[in-house]
């Protein structure tokens, strides 16, 4: 059977599977190896199915993911978010639209020891969302600033997304998060200013909380201590070269466990439920791996990933035009796949291209991840819209939606930026 048939067949099949909700890790996992097996022999699939889900889940560079995932738990379990949002509400509540601007400001604090947008999303609701109610933020925006913030958590470094795309590529994860810095701060810059200019044209404007004082704001400080020694700690000794991003999340980790215990806001019940939640979420990150593991062998007989480079290259866009209708159909596909999965089912087909197009790897990386944050916040999937929309119950998924709007404007011009100054993801990393 041509190469081709059973390529459109395997996406064909695929895409049913997950219409029927079956999750997308088996789902690719069965594609890979069915599809392997028409190209090959089933010795072969069986062959293959025996020895990659081993190789894969004991990869040593891939122990950082349920590191940084424990490393986020405990941080959310010991109140360390709470002290964040107090400390950016002290030195941005008073100004307008200042209470969103701080959710703003302590989602990408709390992004900087999670790793995780779904993470950040649910865990930002429960302190800032009855904050901003309660001075009057309509649920529109309330919402929406939340939902937005939350997508922070899959760019500012240690991103659990960026490491994936490390691997699937077999690009320096370190530089993947140093490249990431920039672009997640000029995130959070864009998003403060859309903050502002939503209140400017709001009817009514919003109530202003006093301003602290400079003894409150100093006070304020003393709670995040720990949340920056711990970013300083990783990503300091990633960028000096200390040490490795596996041994990073293993020490950042072990640092918010012990922090925690020693400030007596986790005893040992309380670190025993965050094991058991990094181990829920790992095995399902590693499940979606594993099955993109064997997707790609599939990838790789039929040469699907070849023949798109081959195909998008011969259409004489040109790098900026090819790129732009890549970042077009991530964003279309953003519509009914989730970010993760976007990543692992799409990166080992568009790596080959920007090869072709001679873009760096890392910066493409980059570009990637902010393309596929949209899928967080764009309907009908947004999974930090289910998130939000499952915490805030009296707040309909519409006006959730509709709140994410202006953020999702403040997204495109990010992309925008970056693409046009690439500097803004690549000079950090090429001082390594």
């Amino acid at each position: 059977m041509s190469p081709d048939v059973v390529a459109i067949g395997g996406f064909a099949v695929l895409f049913v599977l997950l219409i029927l909700r079956v999750p997308i890790g088996v789902a690719m996992g069965i594609v890979g190896l069915g599809g392997f097996a028409m190209m090959t022999t089933t010795n072969a699939a069986l062959s293959v199915l025996a020895q990659s889900p081993i190789r894969t889940v004991t990869d040593y560079s891939l122990g950082l993911i349920p590191m940084f995932i424990l490393m986020g738990s405990v941080a959310s379990a010991s109140g360390m978010s709470t002290e964040l949002y107090r400390a950016a509400n002290a030195w941005l509540g008073h100004q307008r639209g200042g209470v969103a601007m701080s959710t703003v400001a302590a989602c990408g604090g709390f992004s900087a020891i999670c790793g995780s947008s779904v993470a950040t999303a649910a865990t930002m609701a429960k302190v800032a969302l009855p904050e901003m109610k309660r001075f009057g933020y309509p649920d529109t925006m309330a919402t929406g600033v939340i939902a937005s913030g939350g997508t922070l958590g899959i760019l500012i470094p240690p991103s659990v997304v960026l490491a994936l795309y490390g691997v699937l590529t077999d690009q320096d994860i370190g530089k993947l998060f140093i490249a990431g810095l920039v672009p997640g701060l000029l995130a959070i810059a864009l998003y403060m200013i859309t903050i502002r200019l939503y209140v400017r044209f709001l009817r009514g404007g919003l109530p202003q909380q006093e301003r602290a004082s400079w003894g409150e704001r100093l006070e304020s400080m003393r709670g995040i201590w720990a949340i920056t020694l711990l970013f300083v700690f990783i990503i300091g000794g990633i960028y000096g070269g200390a040490f490795t991003p596996s041994e990073a999340a293993g020490m950042g980790a072990m640092g918010a466990i012990i922090i925690s215990m020693v400030r007596r806001k986790l005893d040992l019940r309380g670190l025993f439920r965050c094991l058991v939640e990094a181990i829920q979420i790992s095995a399902g990150i590693f499940m979606i791996l594993v099955g993109a593991i064997l997707f790609g062998y599939f990838l790789t007989v039929t040469q699907v990933p070849q023949n798109v480079a081959n195909t998008l290259v011969g259409w004489d866009l040109g790098p900026t035009g090819t790129l732009l209708v890549i970042l077009g159909f991530l964003i279309l596909l953003g519509c009914v796949l989730d970010a993760m999965a976007m990543v692992i089912l799409m990166v080992p087909i568009l790596y080959p291209v920007s090869v072709a197009l001679g873009y760096d790897p890392i910066w493409f990386g980059v570009v990637i991840v902010m393309t596929v944050e949209l899928a967080l916040i764009t309907p009908p999937i947004g999974m930090n819209i289910f998130v939000i929309s499952a915490l805030a119950r009296d707040v309909g998924i519409q006006k959730i939606y509709a709140g994410v709007l202006p953020f999702v404007a403040a997204d495109f011009l990010r992309i925008g930026l970056v693409i046009a100054f690439p500097a803004l993801a690549l000079y950090l990393p090429g001082t390594m």
